[in-house]
């Protein structure tokens, strides 16, 4: 996959300005890390859509109809992102058969919607007390990103390790 050689190739040049024990903790702990990884890219896709939604395509409505409706539709498009890459390149989730495949779906959407819950509430606090909302939405990604990866390893793609048991 194209995710594995670029990775290689990064932890390569690493080891190749003397940074090998970076690029061997990095293997040692490459779930952890392409979560951080995959995550920082979730936040980037879910920043910029907000932002160009809400800046740009919404800009004319009213405050908190543009926050709300930026955010959902944010939400939407990053979740997306999210399922695929969470599935194929961090937790690599093998799930076979529509009955496994669909709990693994709704569990990522479920656990997904908790956090998006948790973010309109904190975007809407950002216009409860005046507080810039792309501001606001930086913060609200590092709690959902802490959040994800709990939910993630011990509800959704949990049945990778039990399987080799």
């Amino acid at each position: 996959m194209i995710v594995d050689k670029l990775e290689e190739i990064c932890l390569k040049i690493l080891e190749k300005i003397g940074l090998k024990v970076l690029a061997d903790w990095y293997r040692k702990h490459q779930e952890g890390m392409r979560y951080l990884v995959f995550g920082a890219l979730s936040t980037i896709v879910n920043i910029m859509s907000y932002a160009i939604l809400s800046k740009i395509i919404l800009g004319g409505l009213e405050e908190s109809l543009k926050v709300n409706v930026s955010e959902i539709l944010a939400f939407i498009i990053t979740i997306i992102f999210a399922y695929i890459t969470n599935k194929l390149y961090v937790f690599k989730s093998k799930q076979t058969g529509l009955k496994n495949l669909l709990k693994e779906i709704t569990s990522f959407t479920g656990c997904r919607i908790l956090t998006e819950f948790i973010s309109i509430c904190m975007m809407n606090l950002a216009v409860i007390f005046s507080i810039n909302d792309v501001f606001m939405k930086i913060v609200a990604n590092i709690v959902v990103i802490v959040l994800n990866f709990i939910f993630s390893k011990i509800f959704i793609f949990k049945n990778k390790k039990q399987e080799i048991k």
